[in-house]
């Protein structure tokens, strides 16, 4: 039986998919991901000083690899054409290990 080899190198292949100020509509993308299984974690941002919105805004992060099937998905919800879900398709610029 062969034993798997860990290697030291740390990946870092996460994207910021995009931004969504409203919770409804960040439910509404989350069971979306998880019908298609597609792994992705939440970054909340603070709210600006005079801003409307007081919860910020949620940013979804994706792996790389799974970009395009994540893409699709929030697509098919009709939800980038009303300017509710912006979408960013950048490296995340934190590294969180």
């Amino acid at each position: 039986m062969l034993e798997t080899e860990y290697t030291k190198v740390k990946v870092h292949n996460e994207i910021e998919l995009c931004e969504v100020a409203d919770i409804d509509i960040k439910d509404r993308i989350e069971k979306e991901l998880l019908k298609y299984r597609v792994s992705y974690f939440l970054r909340w941002t603070k709210p600006k000083w005079f801003s409307s919105n007081r919860n910020g805004t949620c940013i979804f992060c994706v792996n790389d690899a799974q970009k395009e099937i994540a893409e699709n998905a929030i697509r098919e919800l009709g939800l980038d054409s009303n300017d509710k879900v912006k979408f960013l398709m950048r490296k995340v610029d934190k590294i969180f290990y």
